[in-house]
């Protein structure tokens, strides 16, 4: 019996999913939203997909990267209006109550997961589209990229999915009050000047620097990406004195790896490393 099994116990690996493309190559899963007659909207259903993807992730043992896109003129228009808001004004509160819940299980999955996430941006990135990107650790805008937190022009609270809690850590509060409550759209120069585009690059370089990126991140240290990753998420509302014993019990975890001895090994050999994520 493969250690990997004991993992997963009688739960099977997803093979199929049904509400947006999925494919691993090379040590790099993509997801690509593919509605883009609709600006590839969410739905219930890839909301689910989604969400359920995230959790099955780290058990891939060859994926070490998640690229997210969008397929067609933009990225994500957001939630569906008819599939989602038509849906949403005639149900009741129980079950809107698991609507938002599994929406915002959507965005702590991606925070939580140890994979590194990159999201390829070109075109509108709207409403929860907005929000899945800033829930990414990397964004790659391209120049024809736009941001709209516009959950306001829509009746609704700004800080839908965790946008209220992300956004200031990214943006600083000022910016995130005027994008989250006055649901306004920026373009791409903006978005960089802001710091919500990690990467800024031409549309025709896009695909290129995000598979540059995922290529790096893939072929690097991913147990200590992974834990890097982990550190960044849970010490945002930590006092000092807790996220030093955290990184200092990190830190002393990550000496004992082989990564860190191949590192030693490479240095002294004056040779590149040859991580194995172990």
């Amino acid at each position: 019996m493969s250690s990997d099994y004991r993992f997963r116990a009688s739960a099977k690996l997803t093979e199929n999913w049904q509400h947006f493309r999925f494919r691993k190559a090379d040590g790099i899963a993509t997801v690509t939203l593919d509605r883009p007659e609709k600006l590839n909207p969410l739905t219930f259903e890839s909301y689910a997909d989604l969400r359920d993807l995230l959790a099955e992730l780290p058990h891939h043992q060859d994926v070490r990267v998640l690229i997210i896109r969008g397929e067609g003129r933009g990225f994500c228009g957001g939630g569906d209006v008819n599939e989602i808001i038509g849906e949403l004004i005639t149900m009741e509160p129980r079950d809107l109550m698991r609507f938002t819940k599994m929406t915002g299980d959507v965005i702590r999955a991606m925070r939580e997961c140890p994979i590194p996430i990159i999201t390829a941006i070109h075109g509108i990135a709207a409403g929860a589209g907005a929000v899945v990107a800033l829930a990414s650790d990397f964004r790659v805008v391209g120049t024809s990229g736009k941001f709209a937190f516009l959950f306001t022009k829509v009746g609704l609270s700004g800080g839908d999915m965790g946008a209220a809690y992300l956004l200031p850590r990214v943006v600083g509060l000022g910016r995130a009050s005027d994008l989250l409550m006055l649901g306004g759209t920026i373009d791409s120069a903006t978005a960089d000047r802001y710091g919500l585009a990690s990467r800024l690059v031409a549309d025709d370089e896009l695909d290129t620097a995000v598979n540059e990126l995922a290529q790096t991140l893939a072929a690097g240290p991913t147990l200590a990406i992974a834990q890097t990753k982990s550190l960044l998420t849970r010490e945002l509302d930590m006092p000092l004195a807790s996220a030093m014993e955290l990184d200092a019990m990190t830190q002393a975890l990550l000496m004992t790896t082989r990564d860190h001895t191949e590192f030693h090994t490479a240095f002294n050999e004056k040779r590149a490393p040859r991580w194995e994520g172990r």
